[in-house]
């Protein structure tokens, strides 16, 4: 009976339990639109093409890279301090700040300190959060 009410965590692989279900339901999701929308999703080359033609390549690229490097480099750092939440502190610092400066319009001293600013205090706050009210770890 005692075994009932006691919970054994895994802490090599219990940060990527979310990561997993939020994966399963954004893959679920991409399968469903494909079946709806498989009409319209053939026929949209053309617009596909202008689309590319377009867009702001260096914020898109600059999106996808910082996000991989975001990610990759997350539990690395964490296993300096493992379950201290520390990865992901040191991490989202820089990333937050890089992606800012990246979609900021007008580069300015007044606005870069402000994002400075909140590069710092929102992720300390994130932190701060999950891991004394909530005890969670980040990785």
């Amino acid at each position: 009976m005692d075994s009932l009410t006691s919970i054994t965590i895994d802490f090599e692989r219990s940060h990527l339990v979310f990561p997993r279900i939020v994966g399963v339901v954004l893959f679920d999701l991409l399968v469903a639109i494909l079946i709806r929308d498989r009409r319209r999703i053939a026929g949209a080359g053309t617009y596909w093409r202008d689309v590319m033609a377009e867009m702001d390549k260096v914020r898109f690229f600059g999106t996808l890279g910082l996000t991989l490097l975001y990610f990759s480099l997350m539990v690395p750092v964490g296993n300096i301090w493992p379950n201290t939440g520390r990865g992901f502190l040191f991490c989202s610092m820089p990333f937050v700040m890089a992606i800012g400066l990246l979609y900021m319009h007008e580069r300015t001293v007044r606005k870069a300190v402000a994002l400075a600013v909140v590069a710092v205090v929102g992720p300390v706050f994130v932190w701060w959060l999950f891991t004394y009210p909530f005890f969670l770890t980040l990785p």
